[in-house]
């Protein structure tokens, strides 16, 4: 089932049930949002990131909720290793027994500052965490998607990884990079497996990374990241078989009203 609108979706309440999905930046923003849904929907949820006690936060609401139990999986994606990536997979095997989908929304913004001036140390850590970590998460793992009969990966993207913008330096770069391994993926084992990798660039939404962006704009004219959910719940689940390879532009909502 294509859809022209994902936020059209309307998820039945149980269509991620026995379902195993990987979070990564699952401790805030978009990334939180995205592991409670999955959860509310009938997943279990890994919650990867690098601040443990905001893990456990995400963990605490999930159970608080009803939700399988999720599990918890801190990795410091600046400095994680091949081996390190390798033993998580090996982890979720014995542990689980399966991999049903990763979503890829760890990601820094890094300074807003010309190329001539980005610091180098810098640039390799932006790249570190929003572009080779993605990779090589994905890479580790695909060995537990391909028992899948359904896995979906999904990179959280943005608009200036479409287009470049000045002064967005490596974290642009990172997104355009995204887009590619995106692709690469999915052209590469569209025919010899069922992995479906998609992007989604959700636009301007109400998120601390955001707020760093511009400082200056009212987080509440932005929608929320849990408006954004039918799109991560559709590529995710069933309905959405068939349709790899792309990259969608989520339209703007309605911010919700203050409360």
């Amino acid at each position: 089932m294509a859809l022209t609108n994902l936020l059209d979706y309307q998820a039945p309440s149980r269509l991620l049930a026995d379902r195993v999905i990987l979070v990564t930046g699952a401790g805030d923003g978009i990334g939180k949002a995205t592991a409670l849904s999955l959860a509310k929907h009938g997943a279990t949820v890994l919650l990867l990131g690098r601040t443990l006690s905001k893990l456990e936060v995400t963990y605490d609401e999930i159970e608080q909720a009803g939700g399988a139990q999720p599990a918890l999986l801190p990795l410091n994606l600046v400095s994680a290793t091949q081996e390190e990536y390798a033993q998580l997979a090996d982890t979720i095997e014995k542990e689980l027994g399966r991999l049903d989908g990763i979503v890829h929304n760890a990601a820094i913004l890094g300074p807003l500052t010309p190329l001539q001036m980005y610091d180098p140390v810098t640039w390799q850590e932006v790249l570190q965490i929003n572009l080779t970590a993605p990779f090589m998460l994905t890479q580790a793992l695909l060995p537990l998607l391909r028992v899948s009969p359904d896995a979906s990966v999904v990179f959280t993207t943005s608009s200036v990884g479409r287009v470049g913008r000045a002064f967005w330096g490596a974290y642009a770069v990172s997104k355009h990079g995204l887009e590619g391994i995106n692709r690469i993926f999915s052209d590469e084992l569209a025919n010899v497996s069922n992995i479906r990798f998609n992007a989604i660039n959700p636009g301007a939404t109400r998120t601390n990374m955001r707020a760093h962006a511009y400082p200056g704009e009212n987080p509440f004219t932005l929608q929320t990241p849990e408006q954004i959910m039918p799109a991560f719940l559709y590529l995710l689940g069933p309905d959405s078989k068939g349709v790899t390879g792309q990259s969608f532009d989520l339209p703007k909502q309605e911010p919700l009203p203050e409360v």
